[in-house]
């Protein structure tokens, strides 16, 4: 048995685990790097990057329909899955190979196996082990099944990425990111789409007037909404699946998707039998992402808190340069920007209203609304939504929800208003390009600092 020593070695290399073996390398490290699988982790195989290259394709899908209302001459078919997946599958390959070959030109060792704590600072891989100075634990995260048993037509994001043909009807269990997302996905694509979720609205995480908004789009889409229904039973046959709820009723559908979210993927690796605390399978650090073992950190989703690749990216830079003796400034959860990529999109960063108020007190806190009705790209878009601010009175903005058509991409300006503690005076003054949306940024918070223009006060 072979042994090697290197300043960090990481388990894990998703977004946390080579973001920190990029960062330690760049800060003069040496650097063992550890997966099983593929570079990249489930972000780049499994998750961010193949759903949102099928959520383009539904988006190209939708504008084709929609092609005579703006003047072009197109007809939608038939939606192609072999062509769908082979475009999704050539994102993903460009992507890895980038992402490799950078790896491969630091001074990272990359090695390929199933890895094992195998002391306070080692991990074992097959015959070899690998001992750092520090040990960083980056394994990520599963899917949650709630004791489904998956197989045959009841199916996970992991499975239905791979699909090759477009079901007639799907029931989503789970309405937060990953189901309405598929369930986005599958309606532009033609299926018929239901969606249970146990809690009273979709995306829970998320701000109420934020999930009303989605709840108003998808009944427009013709998604079909069970919430405040919990399932009971899930009977699969040859010919499709049936889910009944609490309450009685059934849900008949060709295909179900079990989407109620992702766990930590942190048992099985030796974490708990060498002293790592743990809770319910989630590892525990402090704040700066220190375990309860001296020199060993943990990173992205398997430490508690939102389950998110850039969250987890800058979580891995953050021990990279907590060891280097970088002191880097601890990551705040409440600032880091949430995204949920369907149709339309939900963009937010900081506080809910809820959460400010109870923070603060409902007397100190302000909120505003502005509709993308009084936006021109929105109008030529053609989507409709809210940007929704809060701050506090006389105080910074502390939370930003909008959702509309590609919100997304309004996140960073929001996350830098937020973070930066900008009060909406220091926002107004600036020029925002127009038309726009990102102009509506600056259109809710001229009107938040009380001199609307194309708002209602």
């Amino acid at each position: 048995m072979s042994e090697n020593t290197f300043d960090l070695v990481i388990l894990g290399s998703g977004s946390g685990g080579y973001a920190a073996a990029l960062r330690a390398s760049q800060l003069g490290l040496s650097v063992a790097l550890i997966e099983r699988d593929k570079l990249g982790g489930t972000c780049l195989h499994r998750g961010c990057i193949p759903t949102k290259a099928l959520l383009h394709s539904a988006e190209v899908a939708d504008t084709t329909k929609d092609a005579a209302h703006y003047g072009v001459n197109a007809t939608f078919q038939s939606i192609d899955m072999v062509q769908v997946n082979k475009y999704r599958d050539s994102i993903v390959d460009k992507l890895y190979k980038g992402l490799t070959g950078l790896v491969g030109s630091k001074n990272i060792t990359s090695v390929a196996g199933e890895g094992h704590m195998s002391g306070p600072l080692s991990v074992t891989v097959g015959n070899d082990v690998y001992t750092g100075k520090n040990l960083l634990l980056a394994t990520g995260s599963n899917t949650k099944t709630l004791g489904i048993e998956i197989g045959g037509r009841v199916i996970t994001s992991d499975q239905a990425l791979q699909m090759d043909t477009v079901p007639a009807h799907v029931a989503i269990l789970g309405g937060g990111v990953i189901g309405v997302e598929f369930a986005s996905i599958w309606r532009s694509f033609g299926a018929e789409v239901t969606i249970v979720e146990g809690l009273d609205r979709l995306v829970p995480n998320e701000d109420p007037s934020m999930s009303k908004g989605l709840e108003r789009a998808y009944k427009k889409r013709g998604i079909g909404l069970k919430l405040g229904n919990k399932f009971s039973q899930v009977v699969q046959s040859d010919t499709g699946v049936t889910v009944t709820l609490e309450n009685g009723e059934a849900v008949n559908a060709d295909l179900l998707l079990v989407a109620v979210g992702r766990g930590p993927n942190a048992t099985g690796f030796g974490f708990e039998e060498n002293g790592v605390k743990m809770d319910r399978g989630f590892v525990l650090t402090d704040d700066r992402l220190r375990t309860n073992l001296p020199n060993v950190y943990a990173a992205g989703d398997i430490v508690p808190g939102l389950q998110l690749a850039h969250r987890g990216f800058m979580q891995g830079i953050f021990v990279a340069e907590e060891i280097a003796g970088l002191k880097p400034v601890v990551v705040d959860e409440m600032g880091i920007p949430r995204v949920t990529y369907c149709e339309p999109e939900i963009a937010s960063v900081g506080l809910t209203e809820a959460q400010a108020k109870d923070k603060y007190g409902a007397e100190k806190v302000a909120i505003y609304e502005y509709n993308l009705a009084g936006n021109g790209k929105s109008n030529i878009l053609g989507t409709a939504g809210v940007i929704k601010l809060i701050r506090e009175v006389d105080g910074p903005v502390i939370g930003f929800h909008m959702i509309g058509s590609r919100a997304g991409e309004q996140v960073g300006e929001a996350q830098l208003i937020v973070n930066w503690e900008a009060y909406p005076e220091d926002v107004a003054p600036l020029i925002h390009a127009h038309p726009t949306m990102n102009e509506a940024i600056g259109e809710a918070h001229l009107a938040l600092a009380g001199k609307p223009l194309h708002a209602h006060a």
